[in-house]
């Protein structure tokens, strides 16, 4: 019987008469042998007629009314009978005069006859597949909404709407009309996901599994995938694990995961029915509402941690959170900027301060191993318990600062007059005293000190004990010296060299991996209760006085006691403004950047919301006045601006100067800027002229379609030798920029060159709609690839997906639906924890082929994205840089992007602070209350580049003060001709 069986087995699983939902009805006589059943399935459009002869012995005869015509009937055989489901021949049957329909039974029959060989409805696979998308969809309902609030409801039509859309299903689930819900569910779900909504709803699909993937609150996390699937989600909060199984649809194969509103990191693991990557593991984080700024809150201090602290003229300490720890030749107690007026590359003194407490004769090294709290200020804050022996401690407090525009570190000692926070108190009698150690350098920035004979006799021949003070001098030279003292204690000169220091940092890139450094003695500072000792390092002429030796905390530009985070980079923000001449300009990052031109100017729109106004319009001064000919400086080396390859920062300046003057009025463009009397509207006037009609670097204007061409590398993403992003051609932000400099113009009633700035305006902008709009991809093309008078019109687009089609909707160039497409695909590929991909891992074309020095391939040019920024520069970091690498100054850009793009939309507005602030986890890590240049694209991101990048810092602060500042701030003075 195993045939018969399992034919039985299939008609049963996959005939919808035998389904849930399917009419019974019973057409034998109860004490008839034949039993006679009407099976219709639940659609209506399949029936089956089922004959069992309950007599195993003799043939039986069963009499039953023959069709009604009207295809089925309450009473009698509802159909044409033609085929036996089970595979048998039909049973014997005629017709009586009275037209019923008589069969004949043998011993033990059993039919299912049916009109039809096949089921006409829902059937097999396809019902199993819908039941699981009904059930599907209402385990997502109750996800949502309260059971009473789901009336009745067709799963069938359910199960459509999961099939068709089902991203679409979840985010209708937000946004139902409540009143038709309770008359028409399905209607209303319908009506809900015909609307156009801020998309709530995070799909996560097999490429993504080289990032984490964040959700906002109130976001759906969808799945999605072409195979087949179980999937785990695995919660750091504590929460039972989420196991669940993907349902197909019409695009694949998903399954989601229920918005939250607390934050929580999560593994999500894959259990994948192909033929590759059976077995993946892939990091989730949901966001949290608003950013975390308490160091408790994120977790005690790493001690892998740095603290940067600067003076305002180019110096900086960069100290270890392990104090006396070294993991880089950048990590310095004492980095001073030498000369008088500039910023200039900084020169290490100090390397590092190394201190022990001796309590009691108990002697332990006050470092990460006895670190109990640290804040990094500024002042930065280090609180030790170190251990004084027979379950005894002692703590110790230490302030470090720089004083303001002074090459000057002070470190203060306190030992509070309290008991220590764990162990047993030291008696008062107990003697406790210091032992510091000052290791010194005279170096370069950039270099490394290695002892031999030569570095022996400069620091034994230049370094003395004090007279007047607790201390010694380092006098290489009249205008390099080094002082440090102490206000108490001893100082005894005992020479020490450490010689090997690891600077893992930059063996990491293929550098030097080590230096080492020279002591020329040790200070020993006794401390009481409730006593502090202050050490001081100084490469200043004159020594500090006692009053500016009391360290106090830095205030913050921004006074609104209930915005910590924006406290928090209005503080760092703070940190990159140094003097130039009389004016200001921008440190671009520290460790090693000076000031650099785009950078200082895309700064300043952070500045001025930070409420540094002053600040902003002498850096602009001090930028206009190195204004030739259309030109800006790129670098700057000191007093050297001979570096302009750069088309973007002369159009920066343009939106800064539009932007200061919302805040301070019209008269700002009125400002003299130099001795031949030329103002601000005068500077705006000669980089629009100049753009127009060819500037000496080779910028130029392409009369017919009005885009500005640029040269190679010329842009931010300007790697160079090789040249690993060179955008040569009509690069997408440098139209953004050009166009909104010409409207500036045109309010300003500028007087123009030839055609009127609104027409040149207006051409530009067609273009823009014309040439770089990518209907099949969703985004703007990246640039016009284009040698030097190659006219727009003929110039291939770059699909390359990069962070820079951004700017021209958070510019406000593009808007409604283009800006919405262009902001989803930066959302699928580009987005990470508190930084942007410089490129998505998809395809290009043209193809980016980067070579090296000596003609090497260095790249897959179809396929350029690199998700790991290490190694050799040349070879490896270069090529990645601005190809996958992830930036920080970009991400707020894509926050602004996502509001103005479902114009500030509450939904919107809550998933961009959301989002940024995703940020903390970067602020409270690695250099402490900064934001790094970079991370890697590819999890789990890690920190590279500088330690503290000014245009991160400023531009989230920027975005973060818009994101509280609604109604909305607006997108530009004026604008026409968007794309839409």
């Amino acid at each position: 019987m195993v045939v018969e069986l399992t034919q039985l087995n299939k008609l049963l699983a996959n005939h919808p008469c035998f389904f849930d939902g399917a009419k019974l009805t019973r057409l034998s006589s109860i004490d008839s042998p034949v039993y006679a059943l009407r099976r219709d399935s639940a659609e209506g459009k399949d029936s089956v007629l089922v004959l069992v002869n309950n007599d195993a012995e003799n043939q039986q005869r069963l009499s039953l009314s023959p069709p009604d015509g009207t295809g089925g009937g309450v009473v009698g055989v509802p159909f044409s009978i033609k085929f036996d489901l089970l595979g048998q021949s039909l049973p014997e049957l005629k017709q009586s005069d009275d037209g019923k329909v008589i069969f004949a039974l043998k011993p033990g029959a059993a039919f299912c006859l049916s009109a039809t060989d096949a089921p006409q409805g829902l059937n097999s696979d396809a019902y199993r597949i819908a039941r699981a998308q009904a059930a599907w969809a209402v385990t997502a309902l109750t996800r949502v909404l309260a059971v009473e609030e789901i009336s009745s409801c067709d799963w069938r039509a359910l199960a459509q709407l999961a099939n068709l859309n089902p991203a679409g299903f979840l985010l209708s689930i937000f946004h139902l009309d409540r009143a038709l819900a309770r008359l028409d569910f399905p209607a209303a779900l319908q009506k809900a996901a015909r609307e156009k909504h801020f998309p709530q709803v995070v799909t996560w699909t097999l490429p993504e599994h080289k990032r984490i993937t964040l959700v906002p609150p109130d976001h759906w996390l969808l799945i999605h995938d072409s195979a087949p699937f179980r999937a785990a989600l695995n919660l750091n909060d504590g929460a039972p694990p989420q196991r669940v199984q993907s349902i197909q649809t019409r695009d694949g194969h998903v399954v989601c995961f229920a918005p939250r509103q607390t934050a929580a990191d999560a593994e999500l693991v894959l259990e994948r029915y192909a033929l590759t990557d059976q077995h993946l593991k892939t990091a989730v984080r949901y966001l949290a509402p608003l950013p975390v700024v308490s160091r408790s809150a994120l977790g005690a201090p790493h001690v892998d941690d740095l603290v940067l602290l600067t003076n305002g003229i180019g110096g900086m300490a960069r100290m270890c959170v392990d104090l006396g720890c070294v993991k880089s030749k950048y990590d310095c107690v004492l980095a001073a900027n030498l000369h008088p007026s500039l910023p200039v590359d900084r020169h290490i003194f100090v390397k590092r301060v190394r201190v022990w407490v001796n309590a009691d004769g108990f002697n332990s090294p006050l470092d990460g191993e006895n670190l109990v709290a640290f804040d990094a200020g500024s002042p930065a804050r280090w609180r030790f318990v170190a251990n004084a022996g027979d379950g005894r401690s002692i703590e110790i407090h230490l302030t470090a600062d720089m004083l303001p525009q002074r090459n000057t570190t002070v470190l203060h000692f306190h030992r509070p007059q309290s008991s220590p926070s764990s162990g047993k108190d030291l008696p008062e009698h107990c003697d406790v005293r210091l032992t510091v150690r000052v290791d010194v350098e005279d170096r370069n920035f950039h270099a490394e000190t290695h002892r031999n004979g030569g570095a022996e006799h400069h620091f034994a021949t230049n370094t003395r004990s004090m007279e007047d003070k607790i201390g010694f001098a380092f006098t290489p030279a009249t205008d390099r010296q080094l002082r440090v003292f102490a206000n108490g204690g001893c100082y005894h000169h005992a020479e020490e060299w450490c010689e090997n220091i690891p600077h893992p940092v930059e063996q990491s890139r293929g550098q030097v991996g080590s230096g080492d450094a020279y002591s020329p003695g040790w200070f020993d500072l006794p401390l009481t209760k409730g006593a502090s000792v202050t050490v001081v390092t100084t490469a200043e002429a004159t020594d500090p006085a006692d009053n500016e030796l009391q360290i106090a905390d830095h205030p913050s530009p921004i006074t609104h006691l209930d915005d910590p985070f924006g406290q928090q980079l209005s503080r760092a923000a703070r940190g990159f403004v140094v003097r130039r001449d009389s004016g200001k300009t921008i440190i671009a990052g520290y460790p090693w950047f000076l000031d650099w031109g785009r950078d200082s100017l895309i700064c300043a729109r952070g500045l001025l919301a930070a409420g540094m106004v002053g600040e902003v319009a002498q850096l602009l001064v001090t930028f206009a006045r190195f204004e030739e000919n259309g030109t800006l400086p790129n670098s700057i080396q000191g007093d050297n601006a001979s570096n302009r390859d750069t088309s973007d920062a002369p159009l920066w300046f343009g939106v800064v100067c539009e932007e200061i003057a919302a805040v301070n009025g019209g008269r700002f463009y009125e400002t003299v800027v130099d001795n031949r009397g030329r103002t601000m509207a005068d500077v705006l006037r000669s980089i629009a002229v100049n753009y127009k009609n060819g500037t000496p670097n080779g910028i130029r204007l392409d009369t017919a379609s009005a885009l500005i061409w640029s040269p190679s590398h010329f842009t931010w993403m300007d790697t160079n030798f090789p040249a690993c992003t060179p955008r040569e051609g009509y690069p997408v932000e440098i139209q953004v920029l050009w166009i909104r400099l010409l409207r500036q113009l045109e309010r300003l009633d500028v007087k123009p060159d030839g055609e009127n700035w609104s027409t040149l305006a207006r051409r530009a902008e067609s273009s823009l709609t014309n040439f770089y709009w990518l209907e099949d991809h969703g985004y703007l093309a990246d640039s016009l690839a284009a040698t030097a008078n190659q006219p727009a019109c003929s110039s291939p687009q770059d699909n390359s997906l990069r962070s820079n089609h951004l700017l021209a909707v958070s510019l406000g160039l593009v808007t409604g639906e283009r800006a919405q497409r262009c902001v989803e695909a930066a959302l699928r590929y580009l987005v990470v924890p508190g930084a942007l991909r410089s490129l998505a891992p998809l395809p290009v074309s043209p193809p980016l082929t980067i070579h090296s020095h000596d003609g090497r391939l260095l790249n897959n040019p179809t396929e350029p994205y690199c998700g790991r920024y290490e190694g050799d520069e040349d070879t490896r970091r270069k090529p990645a840089y601005h190809n996958g690498t992830a930036w920080t100054w970009t991400f707020p850009i894509f926050c602004e992007a996502l509001v103005r793009a479902w114009d500030f939309s509450p939904a919107a507005v809550a998933a961009a602070k959301a989002y940024l602030g995703s940020t903390d986890r970067l602020v409270a890590e690695g250099c402490l209350g900064h934001l790094p240049e970079i991370v890697d694209g590819d999890t789990p991101h890690q920190q590279r580049g500088c330690d503290a990048q000014a245009w991160g810092a400023t531009e989230t602060l920027r975005v973060w003060k818009l994101l509280h500042n609604l109604p909305r701030s607006p997108q530009s003075p004026e604008q026409s001709n968007h794309l839409k």
